[in-house]
């Protein structure tokens, strides 16, 4: 788990699907005081499809006239690089921003990706069987568990603020 002492970033992608071609339409990045760092949609080079665009709301219009991810790029390089960086689902998410530097021909960003959704489901210490691990929540579920005000979910400054609030909670309760 992150440690509150140490300097980290929390950051979340929305994206236009879940597979090998999918791009990042939007991505935030937020400080551990809640600073907002970088937040802005991203015109991907391909079309954001329906069944993305029902689960956060981006369409084509609304990226039509945002930055592409290779005018972004060097912004999010220097926030991220080497640094420790918390990420509900840090798997997808760290695919998905390398996903998006391959498709643009850039260079892969180098940072520490933490998990906040694999320290929660120990936290949470519900086990899975089936899986032999404990049970990944979902972030907007997380939240509910942790009485967290559910806020904008699904849009990558949102998710960012609940992840944060999450892994407060999560200190908090271990601390005590």
């Amino acid at each position: 788990m992150i440690d509150f002492e140490s300097d980290f970033v929390v950051l979340d992608t929305e994206t236009t699907g879940l597979d090998e071609r999918a791009e990042i339409v939007e991505l935030s990045i937020i400080d551990k005081h809640g600073n907002t760092l970088f937040d802005s949609l991203i015109k991907p080079k391909c079309r954001i499809p329906q069944d993305a665009e029902r689960i956060h709301g981006i369409s084509n219009t609304d990226v039509e006239n945002a930055d592409s991810w290779h005018d972004a790029y060097e912004c999010v390089r220097k926030i991220l690089a080497g640094r420790n960086v918390a990420i509900y689902n840090a798997e997808y998410d760290t695919r998905i921003i390398q996903q998006t530097c391959k498709i643009h021909g850039l260079e892969m960003i180098k940072f520490k990706p933490i998990c906040v959704m694999l320290d929660y489901a120990k936290f949470r210490g519900e086990w899975n069987y089936s899986r032999g691990n404990y049970k990944w929540q979902k972030l907007t579920n997380a939240a509910r568990q942790q009485g967290i005000e559910i806020k904008n979910a699904h849009r990558a400054l949102g998710d960012c603020m609940m992840t944060l609030a999450v892994l407060k909670k999560m200190f908090e309760k271990e601390s005590n």
